[in-house]
């Protein structure tokens, strides 16, 4: 459906017609644009809106469908760029993503949302206090989306960050690490991890070519070639984001190896507690079946202090190798 539809003149906003053809016309004549923002359109609702702008149909697929990668394409008419903003969702400790696609042309931009997580009325409402950054035209929307997206991207990262601090400590805890939930809450974390690198690795490169810095050099179109140092500094805060990215899978996959070579110590450890103890059962073990044999003829059977004898000799043994054991570690 379509949330919010206007006309932007010289940075001021005014309502545009019920008629999509009529406000791009107006638009045009003004010298200003017209933005359109839709929340989840079905294929109905979108038909009005790719016939009047022109969209072509293989970006309207993409944007129908949704789950695409971020990605900028250039076709004849229009330019069609895919974000992936997240959320943190403190309660359970995950990154969720949504998507947001822009059509920017000759005088408009369209704007669809999928997803909860996206900020485009938050950055509708900050353009439309900024007019002179709005008067810059569709290229103005993009910057201010792609601006909020990246920033927002931040914000996560630092969670992510003190989510992982807090799971470090519960490993290297003297208790904490040998959990059974252990495993699975840095695999669990792992994933959000992955799901935040879809979102952010990806983008890199349609920054780069907004910003003037990709190895083709070549300008692309519908932007304002003005606005190539306002697209660098979010490039640049996504740089950021993906090196905090890298450090956080990097440091989660130290984590669960660390966490299963504790686990293998402590295994380790207690193997050596049984075997120690098995070789102490031995001792009794061996001396109370040799005298448990039906034969007549054995050294001091027929002793009358044989048995207490015998059952020192087993508790001097024990008390021996229980020493050595304790000296060496095992026990």
């Amino acid at each position: 459906m379509i949330v919010d539809c206007a006309i932007y003149r010289e940075g001021q906003r005014t309502e545009g017609p019920g008629d999509l053809s009529d406000a791009l016309g107006e638009a045009r004549t003004a010298g200003g644009f017209v933005w359109i923002g839709l929340h989840e359109p079905t294929e109905d609702e979108f038909d009005h809106v790719t016939r009047e702008f022109g969209l072509h149909p293989l970006a309207v697929e993409d944007a129908l469908k949704a789950h695409q990668r971020p990605k900028l394409e250039v076709y004849d008419d229009s330019l069609f760029v895919v974000l992936k903003p997240v959320a943190y969702e403190a309660q359970s400790d995950t990154v969720s993503s949504g998507e947001i696609m822009i059509f920017l042309g000759d005088s408009f931009v369209v704007t669809v949302r999928h997803g909860e997580g996206a900020p485009l009325k938050a950055v509708r409402h900050r353009l439309e206090h900024e007019p002179e950054l709005l008067g810059k035209g569709p290229t103005a929307v993009l910057y201010a989306v792609a601006d909020a997206t990246v920033d927002h991207y931040l914000d996560v990262a630092t969670e992510l960050q003190t989510d992982l601090e807090g799971l470090e400590a519960e490993v290297f805890s003297p208790d904490g690490g040998g959990s059974r939930n252990t495993a699975s809450r840095i695999y669990d974390f792992k994933r959000q991890v992955l799901e935040f690198r879809r979102a952010t690795g990806p983008l890199a490169p349609p920054m780069s070519r907004l910003a003037g810095t990709a190895s083709t050099g070549v300008a692309v179109p519908f932007v304002d070639d003005r606005a190539r140092p306002f697209f660098r500094d979010v490039s640049d805060h996504l740089t950021r984001v993906n090196d905090s990215v890298e450090n956080l899978d990097r440091l989660v996959s130290d984590i669960l190896s660390a966490h299963l070579a504790q686990m293998s110590v402590r295994q380790n450890d207690d193997m050596r507690k049984i075997s120690a103890w098995a070789a102490m059962a031995a001792i009794p073990t061996m001396l109370a079946g040799i005298y448990g044999m039906n034969f007549e003829h054995m050294p001091e059977l027929r002793w009358v202090w044989s048995y207490p004898a015998l059952i020192a000799l087993m508790a001097v043994l024990e008390l021996m190798v229980f020493r050595l054991f304790k000296r060496r570690g095992w026990l």
